[in-house]
């Protein structure tokens, strides 16, 4: 394991997992709940998860995107760690709504070339909506998007949807990696 994809797993389990009973987005109850922000808003856990992901991404990589407001910090990582590796990235945040005045764009950021390849990146995927309507949003826009990348895959459904679309979908960690760390540290 890379050091920073060792530091984000450390950072991942003191910071971002709980365990209680929580309702989730997709409206499902959990009894755990991983809050990736406390990770990825913070710069060491910032520049941790920019690392280990470009590290991901494949060449013909034209620009990062992600549903706001999870995605946000992650793909703004990404494109810095990028500029630092002299292979700047772009990153795009897309909308949940339309922009309610201007160009009343579901797409933010710099504009690419028609069908550039664009990654979208996600903290947490459990049933893959969210990322799924990401892709959606930058076909829409012209751009190609086939590939999903999370830091954690919750194993709820995500990935076998984004198969079933035709998508390809890596995570960092799964719930089990999370899980059987977690378990390490107690023994």
């Amino acid at each position: 394991m890379t050091d920073a994809r060792q530091q984000l797993l450390d950072l991942l389990l003191d910071r971002a997992y709980r365990e209680g009973d929580f309702t989730l987005s997709s409206g499902q109850k959990s009894s755990y709940y991983i809050n990736c922000k406390l990770v990825t808003l913070d710069a060491i856990g910032a520049l941790a998860t920019g690392r280990t992901i470009f590290s991901m991404l494949p060449e013909a990589t034209a620009a990062v995107a992600g549903l706001t407001l999870g995605a946000d910090p992650i793909v703004s990582a990404v494109s810095v760690i990028s500029a630092l590796e002299d292979k700047p990235i772009p990153a795009l945040i897309v909308r949940k709504k339309a922009k309610g005045h201007g160009t009343q764009a579901y797409v933010e950021g710099p504009q690419l070339a028609e069908g550039a390849n664009v990654i979208v990146l996600e903290d947490v995927v459990t049933t893959g909506n969210s990322a799924l309507q990401a892709v959606g949003r930058l076909r829409g826009a012209g751009y190609t998007a086939d590939r999903i990348i999370s830091l954690v895959d919750r194993q709820q459904g995500g990935a076998e949807l984004y198969e079933k679309e035709g998508l390809a979908f890596d995570a960092v960690f799964t719930i089990g990696d999370l899980q059987s760390a977690l378990q390490a540290r107690s023994s």
